[in-house]
């Protein structure tokens, strides 16, 4: 997906129209096939790219889906009007495949049956390259020199039909994504990256699907602000009620409820519906209807027992570990050992040129910091990295020092005291020439 806004030097060449024009959409099975027969004889990686509608619907799932290949032609494809594209899958799914920030796409691109077995991430590449800014438009214009139209990421693409703009935009997403792809590649050859880079791209194809987020309830903007196992019980009933009503009419959670309403209600705890639609937000005529719905969630919230309250702190994603910020009063030992691994961690990142989050990830750091091997070597602490997850590039490049920051450091010799004027002090005599003192 392309940068929504990025200056533009003027030595960079605008890129505003395909330089094949703007194909028409494919619709219909026959023109999917003849598509999947072009790509099939075409050279190289294959660019691939797909629009969601986040922001408007509940689902993640594409709403277009573009792809190219050198001798191909760029394609774009309605996933809604052809929702099975295995016929893809079957000519290029041995195939290199290129995206930008592949973790997005590759979830909606797997319900149509797209799965790369080989895969190159522009964006990662860019991140380990040290590229401060990585969004797709400028890493076009820094590295190719051209400017990408920019402006229709955060549009609506369950819009149907699609405006024309909008499709020059998602043609142009795939454009020059193979000729970034191997500028970077000889970037990342030149820099010694190379292998790192092929080692994240295998471990993004073969990463299983993500697993549900532990309590989302608890990422409710301005949940801080609840102060009381009660109130935090009240933005859950508040946040699930949301939720089912998102779920069930595929509309973003936020266009049926903001986040500062259920909150608003949650700190007025208004005693019935006719306070509750005298908040702001809640005054509107689509929220006055169901005022009833909310009302419920706070009623629900208010009748459980002490015992079903929710903790006022969240876990941390099940591997039981408090949050960094915890650490010093859970354990003061643990949380200067953590201290010492994020330093030499993140010497290593700066002298590699890349955030410290690609070199190893920050909860598998926590977790060796938390509960290190009884015996810290660099051989125990890369056993614990890869269990972790780890690749072995990241492995060889902080194990040794993960392990040399573990230990407690020895405490400092103090100081000598010294005479006025910096003189040595006076040596002391040898036990068997100092006279005898005797016992009291």
């Amino acid at each position: 997906m392309t940068d929504a806004a990025e200056p533009v030097s003027p030595a960079v060449t605008p890129l505003l129209e395909p330089v094949e024009g703007t194909p028409p959409v494919i619709t219909d099975a026959r023109a999917l096939a003849d598509v999947a027969e072009r790509l099939a004889a075409g050279d190289g990686p294959v660019a691939f790219d797909a629009e969601r509608a986040s922001g408007y619907r509940y689902s993640q799932r594409a709403y277009l889906v573009q792809v190219r290949r050198r001798g191909s032609g760029t394609a774009l494809i309605d996933p809604v009007a052809l929702p099975d594209l295995s016929v893809i899958q079957d000519k290029v799914g041995g195939v290199e495949w290129v995206l930008h920030a592949a973790s997005q796409d590759l979830p909606c691109l797997a319900e149509l049956g797209l799965r790369p077995t080989t895969l190159f991430d522009t964006e990662l590449a860019g991140r380990l390259l040290g590229y401060e800014r990585v969004g797709l438009g400028m890493m076009v214009e820094r590295v190719l020199g051209f400017g990408l139209e920019k402006g229709h990421s955060a549009a609506d693409w369950s819009t149907r039909p699609l405006p024309e703009p909008w499709l020059r935009y998602a043609a142009l997403d795939v454009e020059l994504l193979v000729e970034l792809r191997d500028a970077l590649a000889v970037e990342l050859a030149e820099t010694g990256k190379l292998d790192f880079a092929h080692q994240e791209f295998a471990a993004i194809v073969a990463a299983p699907p993500r697993e549900p987020r532990a309590e989302p309830w608890r990422r409710t903007s301005g949940i801080h602000r609840a102060r009381s196992r009660r109130q935090l019980a009240a933005v859950r009933a508040m946040w699930s009620a949301r939720d089912k009503i998102a779920r069930t009419r595929d509309i973003a959670p936020g266009r049926v409820l903001p986040d500062s309403a259920i909150i608003d209600a949650v700190l007025n705890a208004p005693a019935d519906a006719t306070e509750l639609v005298k908040l702001p937000v809640f005054s509107g005529p689509r929220l006055r209807r169901s005022a009833s719905v909310w009302m419920g969630a706070l009623a629900e919230a208010a009748a459980l027992p002490e015992a079903e309250l929710p903790p006022a702190t969240a876990s941390t994603g099940g591997d039981g570990l408090p949050p960094p910020n915890r650490w010093a009063e859970r354990d003061p030992i643990a949380a200067a050992r953590l201290a010492r691994v994020r330093a030499s961690v993140n010497a290593i990142a700066t002298r590699h040129h890349m955030p410290v989050e690609n070199l190893v990830e920050p909860a598998l750091t926590r977790r060796v910091a938390w509960s290190p091997p009884g015996d810290p070597t660099e051989a125990t602490v890369a056993d614990a990295l890869r269990t972790g997850g780890a690749r072995d590039w990241q492995v060889g490049l902080t194990a040794a020092a993960i392990a040399g920051a573990l230990p407690e450091p020895p405490p400092a010799a103090p100081a000598l005291a010294s005479g006025s004027g910096g003189a040595e002090p006076e040596p002391v005599a040898p036990e068997e020439s100092r006279p005898a003192v005797d016992a009291p």
